[in-house]
């Protein structure tokens, strides 16, 4: 089975279309204000024009509210919703029925218990997401370039996908894959020059390390 590449936090036209011409099947949108990676709305909605079908494009917030949402959907509509706060259970299949769109749920990881707790958000969400945990004085909860033991994952089983993040760059890639068996590996970080500025060249080359995995 083909590992598959979600390309988070792109703000450019240009780091837009080196991850559609090198085949990323997930482009990330952060709508999250304390983000170097925070865009808006009728941003998003301009670069997603350009973004065929068959590449999914997933909008990311931290403990949306209803009131947000509405309004942010008037001029963009993601084909994913994910969620990266303390969103509960309840939460994740509220926003899931009001908009009726699938749910990524991000789980932050330390240790074992927080695997277990991503499982249980499988009955409510369409996939989950790995991520490690921030450090105490990041103001963000993802993005931070940071790994968990990938070794926590092996061999389990979920009834829905789910996505490695966290830490992930073109060299240790293939190692995050083989211990961890994911399917689905998200980047964000890695491929910038500087924090929330995404480097098209740095986009391409990962997508094609991904591309021989």
């Amino acid at each position: 089975m083909t590992v598959k590449a979600k390309i988070c936090g792109l703000t450019t036209k240009e780091a837009i279309l080196s991850a559609i011409d090198n085949g990323a099947d997930y482009i990330g949108f952060v709508f999250f204000h304390k983000s170097p990676r925070n865009i808006t709305a009728k941003k998003a909605k301009e670069l997603s024009d350009i973004i065929p079908p068959h590449i999914k494009k997933v909008g990311v917030f931290v403990d949306p509210t209803n009131e947000y949402l509405d309004d942010l959907f008037k001029l963009f509509k993601p084909d994913y919703i994910q969620c990266h706060g303390s969103e509960t259970q309840e939460r994740i299949y509220d926003i899931h029925m009001r908009y009726s769109l699938p749910v990524i749920k991000a789980i932050s990881v330390r240790n074992s218990d927080d695997i277990v707790r991503g499982k249980a958000y499988s009955n409510v969400s369409d996939m989950v997401l790995f991520d490690a945990r921030a450090p105490i004085d990041s103001p963000i909860p993802g993005g931070n370039g940071i790994a968990f033991d990938w070794a926590l994952l092996k061999k389990r089983e979920f009834i829905v996908p789910w996505i490695l993040s966290g830490g992930i760059n073109i060299d240790n890639l293939e190692e995050a894959v083989k211990i961890s068996g994911a399917k689905i590996v998200d980047v964000s970080s890695s491929i910038e020059s500087a924090p929330g500025v995404k480097d098209s060249d740095l986009i391409a080359a990962f997508l094609k390390k991904v591309k021989t995995l």
